[in-house]
């Protein structure tokens, strides 16, 4: 009997080789003997590596796994590449059509994408993080292959030659639909690593794989799985390389704020009793489960209540400090013939500078429609200004804007060079202008010089 190559539930299962067979010395270490099938057995992204050793050893074997088709024709329209998508290109070829490209927001990582389905002419699986993502993709696939295009997730379950997906779908469903397609898209695949996520790319076959990215880097740590995932980073450019030709030039400024002096002494009061707590119990606030373990212990006591009331007030008070409100309310007078993003690091803040500004609040609590409304009025010009909280941070294509105001956010770089990248499409005359309104002697001074590490903010300013 003929060995036998099958996908089975994310897996790849070589049958026809007894474990104690002649030909089993030449079965490649990523299978493994499982005695339960009594079959050789291994992650159906073992399949490209298992593919190539099969056919460098004398075992004559069939190839059964596989249930991607051939697209018949390439794109219907045709856009020039810039030199830097060419380079990635070549790149990724270079490594077998498996890696990791990181480009700039706003520079066309989504061209790259299209070209890599132009090249390997297979049925392709596009994953995002998003739904807004996937409608874009969506729109993008459909107008530019004249194939079906489907989607899974959202409601929608239509598998296509070309298809998109979140993240979320991608997982539960890969262990069916992983042999379906030989190139699979990770679009935003900072998102990739994890015990949930990575399912959906150790589950499918996929023996071309691509990554997209601004910033891989995540802090925890794991960017480092992407190389077993997707493959190595094969190509990178910053933000700082691309500014001016193919970015829109662009400035940042760090705005300085004082708390006012009623302010100044309830932040600190409350600061210094969020603080005592976390003294007393021993909590190691820079350890990795150093906050987990302050909200585990803030539930069990009425002092730890307390305390966790404190650490609230405080960074409300850094947050929304009447100062940088007034400032806020001169940047939207300075700028108001420009399109502006606000950006907060919590939804109650949002919705405070909503009120206040008498402008459009997105977050995630925005429905869909709703959200398209927003965004379409702002495209048009009908809205000068947007409030988000972190929604807007990943993917949204916002050409018109061209000024963001950071009130607040986490230490996370991946975050803020995000925020930077939704005002750098390139127009004709456009600059763009980052500020980010720092309260003084609070919290957010540590987060705003972790967050401004990265090149982008250190040549801007």
């Amino acid at each position: 009997m003929t060995p036998v190559l099958t996908f089975r539930a994310g897996t790849i299962e070589l049958r026809g080789v007894a474990r104690d067979a002649f030909d089993a010395q030449f079965v490649p270490s990523p299978l493994a003997w499982d005695p339960r099938g009594a079959c050789w057995r291994a992650p159906a992204s073992a399949y490209a590596f298992v593919i190539a050793a099969l056919n460098a050893t004398p075992l004559l074997f069939e190839d059964d796994a596989r249930r991607d088709a051939t697209l018949e024709s390439g794109p219907r329209v045709h856009r020039e590449a810039r030199p830097f998508q060419s380079e990635a290109m070549d790149a990724w070829h270079a490594a077998s059509g498996r890696g990791v490209v990181v480009l700039p927001t706003g520079s066309g990582k989504t061209h790259v994408a299209v070209m890599a389905i132009d090249a390997v002419r297979r049925s392709t699986l596009v994953i995002a993080p998003t739904l807004d993502l996937v409608r874009q993709w969506y729109d993008l696939l459909r107008a530019t292959f004249a194939v079906a295009v489907g989607v899974v997730g959202g409601g929608d379950h239509d598998v296509q030659p070309l298809t998109v997906t979140t993240y979320d779908s991608a997982y539960l469903h890969m262990e069916h639909l992983g042999a379906r397609f030989g190139l699979v898209v990770f679009d935003e695949c900072h998102h990739l690593p994890g015990p949930t996520y990575s399912l959906s790319a150790r589950l499918a076959l996929a023996p071309f794989r691509l990554g997209l990215t601004a910033t891989p880097e995540r802090a925890d740590g794991r960017e480092a799985d992407l190389v077993a995932l997707v493959g190595p980073t094969v190509y990178r450019r910053d933000i700082g390389e691309l500014a001016g030709e193919y970015l829109a030039d662009y400035e940042t400024v760090q705005v300085n704020i004082e708390l006012e002096p009623a302010e100044r002494d309830e932040h600190d009061a409350e600061r210094a009793l969020y603080l005592g707590f976390v003294s007393k119990n021993g909590i190691r606030l820079g350890s990795p489960r150093g906050f987990g373990e302050f909200v585990m212990r803030a539930s069990q006591s009425m002092e730890g209540r307390r305390a966790m009331r404190a650490y609230r007030r405080q960074r409300e008070l850094a947050f929304a400090a009447n100062g940088k409100l007034a400032f806020v309310e001169h940047l939207l007078d300075r700028h108001r013939d420009d399109r502006a993003l606000l950006f907060t690091q919590d939804n109650a803040t949002a919705y405070r500078v909503s009120r206040r500004f008498l402008v459009p609040v997105i977050t995630h609590q925005t429905k869909v429609i709703e959200r398209s409304e927003i965004l379409a009025a702002f495209a048009a010009g009908h809205y000068r200004a947007i409030v988000t909280s972190k929604v807007l941070n990943e993917g949204v294509d916002i050409k018109e804007a061209n000024i963001a105001i950071v009130l607040s956010g986490s230490g996370s770089v991946r975050e803020h060079v995000q925020r930077l990248g939704r005002i750098l499409r390139k127009r004709e005359g456009k600059r763009a202008l980052l500020y980010e309104l720092v309260t003084s002697r609070t919290a957010e001074t540590g987060t705003s010089e972790r967050r401004r590490e990265h090149e982008a903010y250190r040549q801007a300013t």
